[in-house]
Parts: C-alpha cells; structure tokens; sequence
C-alpha cells in the first residue's frame, strides 16, 4: 500500500465502473462513494476528490476491497478520522478506505484490558478506562483520531506514546489474511509504524492498571488544561513536524519568529509554532508552501531539517 503511487486520472465512465464493481465486493452496509471530497473527512478541511471512497462495515468488507485492489491494481490508502492527513488539491486518484463504521468502533472491557476496533476514538478509548477505573491511556484523551491512526503514527502526547501500552494489533495484510501481533513483532519507532503500511489495523488491545477514577479523572483534567492552555482550538492537522533531537520543532519556529506566518488562509498558529490552521480559507497548497516556508527558515539560520509529521497523498 503506496500513498504516493498515483493511475493515470480516470475518465468519469471508468470511475462509475470502479466504483460498481467495488461496490459488488462488500456488503450492503458499507458506503461506497464516486469522486468523494477528501476536505470533509480531514480535520484540517482541505483536500481534493478521491476517486473511490469507502467505508467497509465488516473484515469481511476490508478484505474484498484489498482483494480488488491488489487484483485490478487500484491504489489505496488508509485513513483514520483525518487528524494527521493533508490530502493535495487535486486529491487522491484511487481509492481511500476508512474504518468509520460503527462495527470498528466497539471498545469492550475485560479485566484490566482495552478491547478496541480501529475506528474508535481515542478520546472514547480514554473514557472508557476512566470510567472502568484503568489507568494508562489518560494521554490519548486529547489526541483528535482514532486508534488505528494512531497505531499507524504511533502517536503520542503529554509524554506517552500508543505502542507503550498496546499489548497486540489485530491486523489484516494485503491478500485479506488476518492475524494477531505483538508491538515487539511490528517494526516501530517514534510518531511511525511501518507494519501498517502494508497492512491494516482492525482492532488493538491496550493493557492498563487499576487505579482510582478521581486520580484519572485528574490526571485527564491536567493534560486537558495544558493542552488547551498551548494548542490551538482552530482547525489543524495536529503537529505539522516531527520534533528533531536538538529542540522541539514548536520552540524552533517560535524562536524563528515565525508564528503567524501566512500563506493564503493557512496560518502558523500563535499558540503553538508546530500547528498550521485553517484560517476559514485555506486550501492544500496553502498548507505545503507554508510548510516549504518553515522548513527553509529552519535550514537556512539553525541548519536543522524539518521531517513532516503530517502524513501527505494525492496528487497537486
């Protein structure tokens, strides 16, 4: 699965037929949709069209769409709820599958375990565990996705990551073949799994510990406050760059000067210096000149390289 590989822009006819045949590999319950605007799916709310735009309403149905794919050799991508995704203007030629439906949003509790589909949120996951008095995922309360998203970037707040307290991934390769994985038997780093490029997440378990609701609930109350007290309320795609080993990219572009920076209506946040927002008219152009903006400031008066942490598709 290549979110860079691009077809040749399909004729309307041919998208019609893609998107039939697609839709005669999945249930009735899943939503299979022509030339669907990636700006309504992406917290950021910008993007082109993607060709083919599914939601699958079971494995069942991720596992014919993959098969399609791979069959009549249609790009795909994965998305989770559009919180770390710039999608370009022209959008994504080929077909975006996203794990929306209620089936893969189930969070059920067992003992001290977080049993959850890949579509859930992970401000519910975080809910859920306070509620049954589990501590240890207090962090993903304010991380705006999912968990297969953030399984996808390994992403992380307030000090913790996700894959330090997911104990497996469920998770379906290419061919539609299922299995269970340990984080240990995934390759993963810092804000990246690179398993889950070539595989999808369906559910994962997370392991926590018992510990008084009024602790968590403090704890939550905390990381809440300081992180509406440093990022901003507008629309974002989260952080825009990963945090290089000498300073934390925020604290780089503060010093830059560059908060407020413009490019069209994309804007570098005043509260934080590693969020760009939505100004009410941004488009993805906007975003990526601005982008290009911050990572030459940064190369030409400290030397550091800027590393995306957003992840980017499509096409210009």
């Amino acid at each position: 699965m290549n979110a860079t590989e691009t077809i040749l822009e399909m004729p309307a006819q041919n998208k019609n037929d893609l998107t039939g045949e697609v839709a005669g590999h999945v249930s009735r319950a899943a939503v299979v949709r022509r030339d669907e605007p990636m700006a309504r799916h992406t917290l950021l709310r910008v993007g082109g069209p993607a060709d083919v735009y599914v939601e699958p309403a079971s494995e069942a149905d991720v596992a014919g769409v993959l098969k399609f794919c791979g069959a009549h050799g249609v790009p795909l991508f994965v998305m989770g709820r559009g919180s770390n995704l710039l999608v370009r203007d022209r959008g994504f030629r080929g077909m975006i599958i996203c794990l929306a439906h209620a089936h893969f949003g189930l969070i059920e509790v067992d003992a001290e375990r977080l049993r959850c589909g890949a579509g859930a949120k992970l401000k519910n996951v975080a809910v859920a565990a306070k509620r049954n008095g589990l501590s240890g995922v207090e962090f993903l309360e304010g991380i705006p996705g999912s968990v297969g998203g953030a399984l996808r970037m390994n992403a992380g707040a307030m000090g913790g990551q996700t894959f330090e307290v997911v104990e497996s991934v469920r998770l379906m390769d290419l061919g539609g073949n299922v299995r269970e994985l340990a984080p240990q038997e995934m390759a993963v780093t810092y804000r990246s799994c690179a398993t889950l490029k070539n595989h999808v997440a369906l559910a994962a378990v997370f392991k926590c510990k018992p510990a008084p609701p009024a602790e968590i609930e403090a704890r939550m109350k905390m990381f809440g406050e300081r992180r509406w007290a440093s990022q901003p309320a507008a629309p974002s795609a989260g952080c825009i760059f990963k945090n290089p080993s000498q300073i934390p990219a925020g604290k780089l572009v503060d010093e830059l000067g560059l908060k407020g920076a413009r490019v069209g209506g994309a804007v570098v946040s005043a509260e934080h210096g590693n969020f760009i927002v939505n100004g009410g008219s941004a488009t993805a152009r906007n975003v990526l000149d601005l982008i290009d903006l911050l990572r030459q400031r940064a190369k030409a008066e400290r030397g550091i390289e800027l590393q995306t942490e957003v992840e980017i598709i499509g096409e210009e």
